[in-house]
């Protein structure tokens, strides 16, 4: 447990089995035409670039949980707009072991306030265009998420 009474979830060693999924939220900034990413500084992403996001704590809902790790990781606020989809990440060791499985419900929001600061969950920071990212090196799913988070943010699809 930590000094504010979360669980600190560690990741399995090598050749042993993640004992179930953990859930994580993350959100899609958008301001100014542009989207919010950082880079993870921690595995299995570390210095990927990705959506604010992380673990989901007890008796917090998806969306709170988005907005606190939106604030704790790079120190801006936004308003949830609607869900975007889900993203199950998962590794294997050499022997084939689930070494780690993440299932995280990712949101896409509007930008409120604060600019973005690196700090120790996020190496680096920038608005990007959401359907151009260059060739940077991101998550496994992050151009999908992307490209959907933009058609809903743009078209206001939401139900």
């Amino acid at each position: 447990m930590t000094a504010e009474g979360g669980q600190i979830i560690r990741f399995p060693s090598t050749g042993r089995a993640a004992g179930r999924p953990v859930l994580a939220a993350s959100v899609a900034v958008f301001r100014d035409g542009k989207v919010l990413l950082a880079t993870r500084t921690k595995p299995p992403a570390d210095q990927l670039w990705s959506l604010p996001g992380g673990k989901v704590e007890a008796g917090e809902t998806l969306e709170e949980a988005a907005l606190r790790e939106l604030d704790e990781e790079v120190g801006v606020s936004a308003r949830i707009l609607g869900f975007n989809r889900h993203v199950e990440i998962f590794g294997r060791d050499a022997k084939g072991a689930v070494t780690h499985h993440f299932v995280v419900a990712s949101f896409v929001g509007e930008w409120l306030s604060g600019e973005p600061r690196t700090g120790p969950e996020a190496g680096a920071v920038m608005w990007a265009d959401p359907l151009k990212l260059g060739g940077i090196a991101t998550t496994r799913e992050l151009g999908d998420v992307l490209r959907r988070a933009h058609r809903l943010f743009t078209g206001g699809e939401f139900a």
